[in-house]
């Protein structure tokens, strides 16, 4: 079978990475790939959101699978095109990935269905939304309704910052059209956690536990990002804890956008925000996270493409999903500047030596080939993986395996994982 990955990211390399191990794949392009995906896959010069262009590629080369990797072409509609093209092809709907492209969608479902989230209020003028600031406590967080690549979030914690939010989002258009209506949250403390499953639209198939790093710098201080590491498992996430989150989150989710017409197949993410051994919902992805994807494909034992066809058919009740025990920490080496304004080109040295350190993957997340020479084309630019016996051994070889790559600017933070080595 050949194997089309749309998408260029960290987590397009682990799923070409993991595709690849099926006996069943014979080919694998992508596109539009990077330089680390090109090792592994041929890459194919059409960028992920040209949904005419790659049905059109997957029908001249009788691609058997496609797997959408990123947010965008799925809330564009990729996954009707190829259906009705005759494709077989993985991920929501255009429907059903409103979740992720519309926070007003998300928080209208979650209301309507009773699945627990953070109060909010929806505003498509700037000068009524600073109204409402001016009656709230503080701190509260500031969304851009639409995709703003992991960006559009702004927790602010005076009311100065939340009109400044405010008005970044609705009057300088940082984030343009996806800031035409903004919504306004209370805000959540806790401790955050990833849960991604697997849905075809009536089972929910749960992966491993895992959690996100979103701001820039350590303990979770400066902007946020497209996220700068990932460990699985994260004990947050308690026996208990996970039951509730299927009960409570999961499946009355997916049972939400099948009443509403819009059945869910694919990967459901839910950003979940923990306190007191409970969970609310912060947001919901379409699709794999990135960086989660990394960890978690490289504990994920099962054959992949099995799963994607099992979800593709409506019997994924029939999958159990293999997982290797060992944890997995991936530690995000990001370009200078970034998420601000970065530089690109810089060649980058030491991958090779990197991934000779026991139980790493160096996956390409922002990178191009330039004279022969592997260089940075984008705000995070590597996800160095590490799997190992214990956390603390998984954190030690990531580390070791950053330290071996260097390239002008480069940035990372320290303590990927720590939170979870304070509840051992």
């Amino acid at each position: 079978m050949k194997i089309l990955v749309v998408g260029s990211g960290g987590r397009e390399h682990a799923l070409v990475w993991k595709l690849r191990q099926s006996p069943r794949v014979s080919e694998v392009f992508c596109a539009p790939g990077n330089a680390g995906i090109a090792q592994l896959a041929a890459c194919v010069p059409l960028a992920a959101t040209d949904v005419a262009g790659l049905a059109a590629f997957a029908k001249a080369q009788g691609i058997g699978l496609t797997f959408v990797g990123p947010e965008a072409p799925l809330t564009e509609g990729i996954v009707d095109r190829f259906e009705q093209e005759g494709l077989r092809v993985f991920g929501p709907r255009q429907g059903a990935a409103q979740l992720e492209g519309s926070k007003v969608f998300m928080k209208a479902l979650l209301k309507k269905y009773n699945i627990p989230s953070a109060q909010y209020e929806v505003f498509d003028h700037r000068d009524q939304a600073v109204a409402y600031l001016e009656r709230l406590a503080m701190p509260v967080v500031v969304k851009a309704d639409g995709l703003a690549a992991g960006k559009g979030v702004i927790v602010a914690q005076t009311k100065a910052e939340a009109v400044a939010a405010v008005d970044l989002i609705m009057a300088d258009r940082a984030f343009g059209k996806a800031g035409d209506r903004v919504v306004i949250e209370e805000f959540l403390a806790g401790e955050e956690a990833s849960f991604l499953a697997f849905s075809d639209g009536t089972t929910v198939l749960p992966l491993p536990s895992s959690q996100d790093h979103k701001a820039i710098f350590d303990d979770d201080r400066g902007p946020n990002t497209g996220g700068m590491g990932a460990y699985s498992p994260a004990p947050v996430v308690t026996p208990e804890l996970h039951e509730q989150v299927m009960a409570e989150v999961m499946l009355p989710t997916v049972r939400a956008l099948a009443a509403e017409g819009h059945p869910y197949k694919g990967v459901l993410y839910a950003g979940l925000m923990i306190k007191d051994g409970h969970a609310k919902v912060l947001e919901f992805n379409c699709r794999f996270g990135d960086p989660e994807a990394q960890p978690l494909l490289m504990r994920l034992a099962s054959d992949l493409v099995e799963v994607v066809e099992a979800v593709i058919d409506g019997r994924l009740d029939t999958v159990q999903l293999a997982i290797d025990p060992r944890p997995t920490v991936c530690v995000v080496m990001a370009a200078g500047g970034y998420p601000g304004n970065y530089e690109k080109g810089k060649v980058i040295s030491g991958i090779e030596a990197a991934e000779k350190v026991e139980g790493v993957r160096v996956f390409h997340a922002g990178t191009a080939m330039k004279d022969g020479k592997v260089v940075t084309a984008g705000g995070r630019v590597l996800g160095v993986t590490a799997i190992a016996g214990t956390l603390t051994a998984a954190i030690a070889q990531a580390y070791e395996a950053v330290g071996r790559i260097s390239w002008e600017g480069c940035q990372y933070r320290k303590d990927i994982g720590r939170k979870a080595l304070r509840r051992q």
